[in-house]
């Protein structure tokens, strides 16, 4: 428990062998349990989940949203935190975004991503296709996050019900921030974390293509 709240953490993986190996020793004992979306895996994403002690939901509609969807519906917390499989989130950051949804009557907590986003070519790219998607979220939302990207949040359990969540694709991660941030019965807020710019394993995301569809999601929202 954390702040005498019960924590679950969700984690959508589709084969994440390597970067559950990696990042599952890790879990600290404040969060009480680990629901592991196994996302129609075809390597031992399952197995290694189940070999820390995770509880392995099985998800076989692919997408990172329905598997995000299927962990929140799974998870038992009244505090939700996500994070991605490949290990560029520490933990040690979860503490600071539940103590401020705490401490200042927060429902919904998102975490701007601080890397070393220059390292390469490809990086800048990214960071510039970001902060693109992060103006079109203001533009026709009219709120403002600095990484409308990030998968990373802690939320109460109890703000499901009370936001739609559609997208079954990566526009999960901006819709989700959509909802909090525009709901008149919701607070959120955002804080900055260190992001570890190296991951596990190889990365689901297409840059041009997902930043497309997530550009056209937004406007679908809209």
């Amino acid at each position: 428990m954390l702040f005498s709240k019960k924590i679950s953490l969700v984690i959508p993986a589709y084969n994440e062998e390597r970067g559950l190996a990696h990042l599952l020793p890790g879990v600290p004992p404040y969060i009480d349990e680990v629901v592991v979306v196994d996302n129609n895996s075809t390597d031992g994403t399952g197995r290694v989940a189940r070999s820390f002690g995770c509880r392995v939901v099985e998800e076989k509609q692919s997408g990172y949203g329905i598997a995000l969807k299927t962990g929140f519906q799974a998870a038992e917390g009244e505090i939700i935190i996500t994070m991605d499989a490949d290990g560029t989130c520490l933990f040690e950051h979860y503490p600071r975004l539940v103590k401020h949804m705490l401490d200042n009557g927060v429902d919904f907590v998102t975490a701007r991503r601080i890397p070393d986003r220059f390292r390469t070519f490809t990086s800048l790219l990214r960071f510039l296709g970001d902060m693109f998607l992060d103006i079109t979220c203001w533009i026709f939302f009219r709120f403002w996050v600095y990484d409308s990207q990030s998968g990373v949040w802690a939320f109460k359990r109890e703000i499901l019900s009370r936001i739609n969540l559609e997208s079954d694709g990566w526009a999960l991660s901006e819709e989700i921030k959509i909802e909090a941030f525009t709901h008149p019965d919701l607070k959120a807020a955002e804080l900055p974390i260190l992001y570890i710019n190296i991951r596990m394993g190889e990365s689901k995301l297409s840059m041009w293509r997902d930043g497309f569809a997530n550009l056209c999601y937004i406007v679908k929202k809209w």
